[in-house]
């Protein structure tokens, strides 16, 4: 029998229950503009508002450091374009690992001639030099941004946001972290973490698409990226997407509160998909290390005639997995990523990612269909 198994979780998650019932009044009957004086847009103000401050409280900051976006990519380009408009940056130092609303925007604006771009090194396992990125920090380029994410969307490598904040405090460097694939996976508290910016999607934990957030630290004084209105207190104009920003702050709710229990789930399946793929199909490796991400289990198969049709034929098989970051879904651009890693040519790297709503029926359905796939490699 077809399983119908989503194994893509980093890409985008199921909408919650709990968040489209929560959302559903303001799409049927709280209709009413958020910049209009009436009843009606009191009412959907207010309602934006209490989200923010939800949010808000989470994360251990003042409601008016929350700004909402349409996302990550929106809430990644505002801080770095805003930066250097607007703060006298100078000088970017990423890595070459980044999400490509990163590394494209960075390439911008070195293509612009408007900052000095920094790339630290990256070690074998796909972690930050830290060594290195205090060299760079030291470097006399002008006042500097960091822009790291806390887990790679593709590996799941986890950054020591702690560690380099203090770095960048030491330096006096403003530190920007896409912590896309792990709010909601990872408690923060960003009084203890000092962070200039911080971006957010709520796809990411069972909230709506189209919506996400930045956090804008409020000693930075940028500008807005977008003009038009005096939305966002006058940082983000257009109309709020008011039945998203209500998903998100629910969604955000529901992932802390449930915090310990979807990790042990999501932890646990985890375990029991490397296991049973280390035991069963030799030859593969493990391109994320044990530590890292939780939801993501990133697994380079060995050559076979399977690898150019995997994805193709686990897709046929009901099973919905990335060979990669779902942003580069359907090129035939190699991932960036796990080229970084020197993987043995003609392997074939498949990220599995996975929610608190998977089951361990659904990793062991998914595990014999690889298996078939690759019958000279089983034992």
């Amino acid at each position: 029998m077809t399983m119908r198994v989503y194994l893509d979780n980093a890409a985008t998650t199921a909408l919650d229950p709990q968040v489209l019932e929560t959302m559903l009044p303001f799409l049927q009957q709280h209709h009413g503009n958020p910049s209009s004086i009436h009843s009606f847009g009191r009412e959907t103000r207010a309602a934006i508002e209490k989200a923010r401050k939800q949010i808000a409280k989470i994360l251990n900051v003042s409601p008016g450091e929350i700004f909402f976006t349409s996302g990550g990519t929106e809430a990644n380009n505002m801080a770095l374009q805003c930066s250097v408009r607007d703060l006298d940056v100078k000088h970017i130092i990423t890595s070459p690992i980044e999400h490509h609303a990163v590394t494209h925007t960075v390439e911008a604006l070195q293509s612009e001639g408007k900052i000095i771009l920094s790339y630290v090194n990256i070690l074998p396992d796909g972690s930050i030099d830290y060594a290195h990125l205090e060299q760079l920090l030291q470097l006399p380029n002008g006042k500097t941004l960091v822009s790291l994410m806390h887990a790679n969307n593709e590996i799941g490598v986890l950054l020591d946001m702690e560690k380099v904040s203090a770095m960048c405090i030491q330096y006096h460097a403003l530190f920007h972290c896409d912590t896309v694939q792990t709010l909601a996976h990872y408690p923060l508290d960003l009084q203890a973490t000092k962070v200039t910016f911080i971006s957010c999607a709520a796809h990411k934990f069972h909230g709506p698409k189209g919506v996400g957030f930045i956090y804008i630290n409020g000693d930075a004084a940028i500008k807005p990226l977008i003009h038009g209105g005096a939305q966002e207190r006058n940082m983000r104009a257009g109309t709020e997407n008011l039945y998203g920003i209500i998903g998100l702050a629910k969604a955000l709710e529901i992932a802390y509160q449930e915090l310990d229990t979807t990790r042990a789930h999501i932890t646990a399946l985890r375990t029991h998909m490397a296991k049973r793929l280390r035991d069963e199909i030799p030859g593969i490796i493990f391109n994320c290390p044990d530590d890292g991400l939780y939801t993501v289990l990133n697994v380079n198969f060995p050559p076979s005639e399977s690898n150019e049709l995997l994805l193709f034929n686990l897709d046929i098989a009901g099973i919905a997995v990335s060979g990669g970051s779902a942003c580069s879904s359907g090129s035939n651009v190699g991932s960036h990523v796990i080229a970084r890693l020197n993987r043995e040519q003609n392997s074939a790297a498949v990220r599995f990612s996975f929610s608190k709503f998977n089951t361990m029926e659904e990793i062991d359905y998914t595990v014999e269909k690889v298996k078939a796939l690759f019958p000279a490699h089983v034992a």
